[in-house]
């Protein structure tokens, strides 16, 4: 396990060196986030706070990956994942940051890239040794061959968590520490997996792999994070929301974990969920469930601190994210192939 190790230290170093820099070149280049004029009142002292720090996450935990990495199918599949949901993100980004306004790529043309990463992803699992089109549903015990069906499914996957991600990304600090913690979860997952292994091999390579790129996230966003805690220094803005989405998304497919997901990833379900009611909710009835959507705005509009939402947030996702690890070693020998 050194160099998982080895490679979240050095990203979470090199985020923390690199980031006053980083943070000041973002500034003299003028690149600060737009603030939606119907977000709560108090987001309007953010206008102009560097965004895009998202980059700072992803090269400093990319470039240790790729030195300690044995390349396996597995892994280079969820970095795959990771870079293009960061690039749909920094497109949506760089268009917003042009146009001066908080609207930036079409939601239609996030979804149709999210299809082409998506099918590309699809690709490489192909050409990994264990690949499988079935499910495994932990506590019914059920192991679901979706055959056809498994492709569309997991464009769900990817496309619902990088969307949870995205509107996570509304307080400073939450979903950079979120996750961190659901990244924390996977990195637990690959590490078990590989101790549990046995004999080096083939399998004992792959989940070492996943286990250094999910350690190389976890250094660069807690790095991120040194500079993202109340009050904010800077923004992931939707380069990192995505890129960490897409590969918290990733991680779970490769894992087989896809259902535990709705548990790890489970923060990021209620905020696509309460946007969900809110908003069905007025269209049917003209009256609104919560006070603002998604969720967290609803407590800062209930008077709760930013670092309140934040930190009461991070102890629900971490008792969440014990609760679908906690499934997973229950059901160990479905997940895992020797």
């Amino acid at each position: 396990m050194v160099p998982v190790l080895i490679a979240g230290l050095i990203a979470m170093v090199a985020a923390v060196v690199v980031g006053p820099k980083f943070i000041e070149m973002l500034r003299s280049r003028n690149l600060g986030q737009q603030i939606r004029a119907e977000g709560p009142a108090a987001h309007v002292v953010k206008q102009g706070t560097p965004t895009m720090g998202g980059l700072l996450i992803i090269v400093s935990a990319v470039i240790p990956f790729l030195v300690l990495s044995q390349y396996t199918a597995e892994a280079l599949t969820v970095l795959f994942i990771t870079l293009g949901c960061a690039a749909i993100g920094f497109s949506d980004d760089y268009l917003k940051l042009r146009r001066r306004r908080s609207l930036g790529l079409p939601g239609r043309w996030k979804m149709f890239l999210l299809v082409v990463v998506t099918v590309v992803a699809a690709i490489l699992l192909q050409e990994t040794e264990g690949f499988t089109t079935s499910v495994y549903v932990p506590v019914a015990g059920w192991d679901l061959n979706l055959g056809v069906l498994f492709y569309p499914f997991l464009f769900l996957v990817i496309a619902g968590t990088v969307n949870g991600a995205n509107l996570t990304d509304g307080i400073d600090g939450l979903a950079a520490g979120t996750a961190t913690i659901m990244l924390l979860t996977f990195l637990a997952i690959a590490g078990i997996s590989w101790i549990r292994s046995g004999d080096p091999g083939d399998r004992s390579e792959v989940y070492l792999d996943i286990a250094t790129l999910a350690a190389a996230l976890i250094g660069g966003t807690i790095g991120f994070l040194w500079y993202n805690a109340f009050p904010a220094e800077v923004f992931m803005g939707d380069t990192g929301s995505m890129a960490l989405g897409g590969a918290i998304a990733g991680f779970a497919i490769v894992t087989r974990t896809e259902i535990l997901l709705l548990l790890i990833a489970g923060i990021f379900v209620i905020e696509v969920l309460s946007l969900i009611i809110q908003v069905v909710s007025f269209k049917r009835t003209g009256k609104r469930v919560f006070l603002m959507a998604p969720i967290h705005h609803h407590f800062e509009m209930k008077a709760w601190s930013e670092t309140k939402v934040m930190v009461r947030f991070w102890i629900i996702c971490a008792i969440l994210c014990a609760s679908g690890f906690a499934l997973f070693y229950r059901d160990f020998l479905h997940f895992v192939e020797f």
